[in-house]
């Protein structure tokens, strides 16, 4: 692994992903529940009361009040987080945005194993190729290079159809990263699946700068990735303006969607700087902490 990466990584582990549910767990993790528990560190004391553990009792503070003490300590809370990419046709058909969305994918997935969470990585497709749960700070760098080594997986069906057929049931915090080029409608859908098991959400949409601003001129045949319906138009002006109008309409009806469900939602494209979203944006968001 290069310097670079290198570099990068221990930046990631100076992070940990923000997330507001606080179940108590049964295996120990690396976060603070603000519960009393066994981990190493200290909390606060109280009164002994018969029953509890006689190796608690700190005998230097009954030497000085007389009085039995138990030590009390912060409880370490595992969180289980699923980060669920996209890996539709039209999240690929652009390179240098699925490469960006796999880097990001990547990162997060590094910080919560980092953080000793559990990780579920799900490449949304039609087979259970690719997909990784790990625990432990051990797997965090091999489960890095996987994710972004990913590709070539079967797409039959649409990204939300496949994220629907996933069972989240013991997750607390979903990452979603998409292109989000599909009916609102469908979304609604994921949402409502999501919140319903009471699973906190955050939505990050990742463009293309050509899908925002494209450069192409005169009369062209696009082609539908997703569908591979074509339809003939000339690149005018006024066509990319309606196209951006279009699509600045379709991206805000994404995030009132959000905010209906309580969902954070993140908008970047390939030509943002990767650092500053996830260093900066991310944590501005409290996506990470």
């Amino acid at each position: 692994m290069s310097a670079v990466y290198s570099s990068l990584l221990a930046r990631l582990q100076r992070r940990r992903l923000s997330v507001r549910t606080r179940r108590r767990a049964v295996h120990k993790g690396g976060r603070r529940s603000g519960r009393p528990g066994q981990s190493l560190e200290f909390s606060d004391f109280r009164a002994y009361q018969p029953g509890d553990d006689l190796r608690l009792i700190d005998w230097n503070l009954y030497g000085r009040t007389g009085k039995h003490y138990i030590k009390r300590f912060l409880d370490e809370q595992e969180i289980h987080a699923a980060v669920i990419l996209d890996v539709s046709p039209s999240m690929r058909l652009v390179e240098s945005k699925w490469n960006r969305a796999k880097e990001i994918a990547a990162a997060l997935a590094y910080i919560a194993l980092i953080g000793e969470d559990r990780l579920s990585f799900i490449p949304a497709s039609a087979s259970t190729e690719g997909k990784i749960t790990r625990k432990g700070a051990v797997y965090a760098k091999s489960v890095y290079t996987s994710i972004l080594a990913t590709d070539n997986l079967p797409t039959a069906g649409t990204f939300t159809e496949n994220a629907l057929l996933e069972g989240l049931k013991r997750t607390q915090a979903a990452i979603i990263i998409t292109d989000g080029l599909e009916n609102p409608g469908e979304f609604d859908k994921l949402f409502r699946k999501l919140a319903s098991s009471k699973v906190e959400v955050k939505f990050i949409q990742v463009l293309a700068g050509e899908e925002r601003n494209p450069t192409a001129a005169g009369d062209l045949r696009l082609i539908d990735s997703e569908t591979g319906t074509a339809v003939d138009v000339s690149m005018r002006e006024s066509v990319i303006k309606m196209y951006q109008s279009r699509l600045d309409a379709h991206n805000s009806s994404l995030e009132q969607l959000c905010k209906k469900y309580g969902i954070t939602y993140l908008f970047v494209t390939d030509q943002d700087d990767f650092h500053e979203f996830i260093f900066h944006m991310c944590t501005a968001k409290k996506v990470l902490e």
